[in-house]
């Protein structure tokens, strides 16, 4: 099973699993970190069934919600309805549908560590910023649980901060802060007796204006 096929099995189930993992705050802190201003475009990438887009509508931004997933974001559209706030988009990280420069914010949570080329990833999320927009990932530090790649088919074990700020750099961003969110990825395996308690970290940046 890929990544995608997975995210699709459980997309009805998903709001209760996430909630297992890592609490609502997180949200907010990618908002508070990227210091969004009411009326701008976000693009929430991994959006999933809407944990980010929701914090971002209820500040008043116009949302692009962009996953591989079709399953989870006709989860999202029930949740959120078409309202002229929000556009749902089927992508994968590489090709993003959208012109570059076009966009206030890019947002990523818990997305980066499913991605076979992070650093790739993060070029094409820096494309579409316009200039002095702010990019934002939270994701998890470096770790060993490696019943995760099996079970919920992640294809990195975490990251080093290093090849975040490195990764950052490569994209010509500037600005680069990679901070401790104290706050915990929590899961239990469903086929062993193994725990994982994760650090999470939240990265930010802003896209050159020159």
């Amino acid at each position: 099973m890929s990544s995608k096929n997975y995210f699709d099995s459980v997309s009805d189930q998903w709001d209760t699993i996430r909630q297992t993992f890592f609490s609502d705050s997180i949200r907010e802190k990618l908002c508070e970190a990227a210091q969004v201003k009411e009326g701008s475009t976000a693009v929430d990438i991994g959006a999933g069934t809407g944990f980010v887009t929701q914090e971002l509508l209820n500040r008043k931004l116009r949302v692009i919600a962009i996953d591989q997933s079709k399953e989870m974001l006709n989860v999202l559209e029930q949740k959120f309805g078409s309202s002229g706030a929000i556009t749902c988009i089927q992508a994968d990280a590489y090709t993003l549908p959208l012109e570059s420069e076009s966009v206030d914010y890019v947002m990523a949570n818990m997305f980066l560590h499913h991605v076979e080329k992070p650093g790739q990833a993060i070029l094409e999320m820096t494309r579409i910023l316009k200039p002095g927009g702010k990019l934002v990932i939270a994701d998890l530090d470096r770790h060993d649980y490696e019943f995760l790649r099996k079970e919920q088919f992640d294809v990195w074990l975490g990251f080093e901060r290093s090849d975040i700020k490195k990764w950052f750099a490569e994209a010509n961003l500037s600005n680069i802060k990679i901070e401790d969110l104290n706050e915990q990825c929590c899961c239990d395996s469903c086929e062993s007796c193994s725990s994982a308690a994760i650090n999470i970290f939240i990265a930010s940046a802003e896209k050159s204006s020159i």
